[in-house]
């Protein structure tokens, strides 16, 4: 063979190599990667083969899967007062994937996962159809009624938890969306989910977990706990801050507007009238590596799983200044619902904070998959400071900003907050409220709620006047349950 020849030869024969070296590489590499892609039609098309399992509440499905006349995709998932359990559910979409509790949980539903094995060996020698598993939630039909109604027309949103366990009882957002319209691959599918990316609103953003807001006044509770923690500070002494405070390194002052009694205020009176004189001066004192420390013990600054993950709520690094704004919830100081919601359950748990979850179990066919079991977190102050803020709170409810929140034969606990928003504060503020029920046995739920806006004039926001009915019917709609 003359050398022009043997040189052909030889880059053919690399050629034939590099191509036997591809064609295993993905058969055999790639092969799982490709076959679970969601962009491969057949995942799809497999996936809505059978119906889907569904997700539980209060032994009731709200999900769904109703058979179609599709040539590809035999079911479609269906849901249940989908605009409410939306923040809870997400979407099973034959277009568009998965997302919260159906996304995190979708080999279970879908009956794929290595824990059901036994159950589809079982199904394919029985001949029987496949079934996909349960994910059977901790929330709460009544509470998460509640809190859809009490939102109504409202962006907001609300997070509610057992404090014993951390177990989700509810956990609303509006305005929301009912998934049904996007669970097939229809024209009219693709349009509303458009239309649901494009709403300025943001229907789909689930601001239970996903949103994040200055806390406002609400956040005082855990600045009370840093006061309370460092030995400086007690419930009835008076704190030595004077009203205004003079902001350091800054020639402004804080006050509050109609000049409450807050001249050296005790704590209990200064969380009664939400003094921010009097915690701005703690948060100063206190310092901003310290606040840190209180604010971290009770979740901020690192995701949350429940299982899905939360967005991370901030009390930031800063000049001394801003840290004292912070204190007060404001500055840079960034919290979600669920978070106010842990710092409330935290404070009615005497101080311990458990880890927050919204699936109990999961159910193959034929048992139980996972139980979950409630997890300590920490324990960000002790007992006998909790109960402090504990009494705290209540003096709010009963004589204070939060009178709405009262309930009648209940020892309710509770702190307003109006945050500021927008360059300046020209924006409608933030209306917030976080309270606690407790009962003879224990303290069966922890409320957090925020109104991110309303038709009401600037004046007649509060936290107070929006936040605080609604937060009292979600905790009355538990305890009415018995939870």
């Amino acid at each position: 063979m003359n050398k022009p020849l043997r040189r052909i030869a030889i880059f053919c024969g690399i050629l034939i190599m590099a191509l036997l070296v591809r064609v295993n590489w993905i058969q055999f590499v790639q092969a799982d990667e490709l076959q679970t892609d969601d962009r491969n039609r057949r995942v799809a098309i497999e996936r809505y083969s059978h119906p889907r399992g569904n997700i539980i509440v209060d032994g009731k499905a709200i999900t769904g899967s109703a058979e179609t006349d599709d040539q590809n995709y035999t079911y479609e998932r269906t849901y249940k007062n989908g605009e409410m359990w939306a923040p809870v559910t997400g979407y099973a979409s034959q277009a568009y994937g998965t997302s919260m509790l159906e996304g995190v949980y979708d080999e279970i539903l879908t009956g794929n996962d290595d824990r059901l094995f036994f159950n589809r060996t079982i199904d394919m020698l029985t001949g029987k159809p496949r079934e996909g598993g349960n994910v059977v939630t901790t929330l709460n039909a009544a509470a998460q009624k509640a809190a859809y109604e009490g939102l109504g027309d409202k962006k907001g949103a609300v997070a509610a938890i057992d404090p014993r366990t951390g177990a989700v009882l509810a956990l609303a957002s509006t305005p929301s969306y009912d998934p049904s319209t996007i669970s097939g691959y229809s024209a009219d599918d693709q349009e509303s989910w458009v239309a649901l990316n494009e709403d300025p609103d943001k229907p789909m953003n689930n601001r239970a977990l996903r949103e994040t807001y200055p806390p406002g006044s609400t956040f005082k509770v855990v600045t009370a706990a840093a006061a309370l923690e460092s030995g400086k500070y007690d419930i009835d002494k008076e704190s030595g801050i004077e009203d205004p405070f003079p902001l350091p390194q800054s020639s402004d002052e804080l006050s509050n507007f109609g000049s409450p009694p807050c001249d050296n205020a005790t704590l209990r009176d200064a969380l009664k009238y939400s003094c921010n004189a009097t915690f701005a001066g703690i948060s100063d004192d206190i310092g901003n590596e310290g606040m840190i420390e209180m604010a971290e013990a009770f979740g901020f600054n690192e995701e949350h799983f429940v299982p899905i993950r939360t967005a991370v709520s901030v009390y930031p690094e800063d000049n001394q200044p801003q840290n004292a704004m912070a204190g007060i919830g404001q500055a840079s100081n960034r919290a979600t619902p669920l978070q106010m919601a842990m710092v409330t359950a935290a404070i009615a748990n005497d101080g311990t904070l458990m880890k927050p979850y919204m699936v109990d179990r999961l159910e193959g066919p034929r048992s139980v998959v996972e139980q979950t079991e409630p997890e300590e977190l920490g324990q960000p102050l002790d007992a006998t400071n909790a109960e402090k803020i504990q009494q705290m709170m209540e003096t709010v409810v009963e004589e204070g900003t939060g009178t709405r929140g009262q309930i009648d034969g209940v020892t309710v606990g509770g702190k307003t907050g109006t945050a500021q928003r927008g360059a300046e504060n020209k924006e409608n503020p933030y209306a917030w409220f976080i309270s606690y029920a407790m009962t003879d046995d224990g303290s069966p739920v922890a409320v957090a709620v925020v109104v991110e806006d309303s038709n009401a004039e600037r004046s007649e926001i509060s936290g107070g006047g929006l936040a605080a009915p609604i937060a009292t019917d979600v905790m009355k709609a538990v305890l009415d349950g018995g939870q």
